[in-house]
């Protein structure tokens, strides 16, 4: 199997915190994604394990070298609880503090997901919506990461060893997003530098559950 290069501690969507309006998207002139700017490449020298697969074999974007091997993490289950707060139906509200994720639904409920977020100097909050959605997303280091990473990949195709995990889905001009994650580990922690991360099953699940235009409050 393919081996990736050196992990760096944990997974990193940004090199700031947001304290306003952030840089644009660099969009990739032939695909016209999003360069993202992750830190880490998950090392994986043995084989994946097919246990507990997420998402079907039949996904169209699931590489077929990876098919039904999508590993998650089970210690924190979503769930649907009740919901009496104020904001209206189809939004998403992220509790850094308690790294969850809301999403409200209609009749007084909601659908709660355990995330990972920024770690200490790397947390934000404030509005935004969602203005893409991408499967299984590529990655490419932008510039000034691989100044300070120069070992780091080019690019990176989307799948299964992909950062960004199974989806992504982009909030507003910044450089942050709510995606998939290789290190399902790492959800109900502190470790990112501002992306909501989610396991690959649960961010597929929110993924067809939202829409671009989604509004999206993100609280300390």
């Amino acid at each position: 199997m393919r081996r990736f290069v050196t992990a760096l501690s944990g997974l990193a969507c940004a090199t700031i915190a947001l304290a306003g309006p952030v840089a644009a998207y660099e969009i990739d002139p032939l695909t016209r994604q999003p360069l993202s700017d992750v830190l880490t490449v998950r090392v994986r020298a043995q084989a994946v394990p097919t246990a507990n697969a997420a998402l079907p074999s039949a996904d169209p974007l699931l590489p077929s070298s990876a098919a039904a091997a999508v590993p998650q993490a089970t210690a924190i289950s979503r769930e649907t609880i009740p919901y009496s707060g104020p904001h209206s139906p189809g939004t998403i509200v992220v509790s850094t503090a308690e790294r969850r994720l809301y999403l409200v639904l209609p009749g007084g409920e909601a659908m709660r997901y355990g995330v990972g977020v920024g770690r200490p100097g790397f947390t934000w909050g404030g509005a935004q919506t969602i203005t893409m959605k991408r499967e299984w997303p590529d990655w490419r280091p932008p510039a000034e990461m691989l100044r300070r990473r120069p070992d780091l990949p080019r690019y990176m195709k989307g799948g299964i060893e992909n950062p960004l995990g199974s989806r992504a889905m982009y909030l507003g001009n910044t450089i942050y997003r709510i995606h998939g994650s290789n290190e399902p580990e790492t959800i109900g922690t502190a470790v990112s530098s501002g992306c909501i991360r989610m396991t690959n099953e649960d961010v597929a699940d929110l993924y067809t559950r939202v829409k671009v235009g989604t509004r999206v409050i993100v609280q300390r």
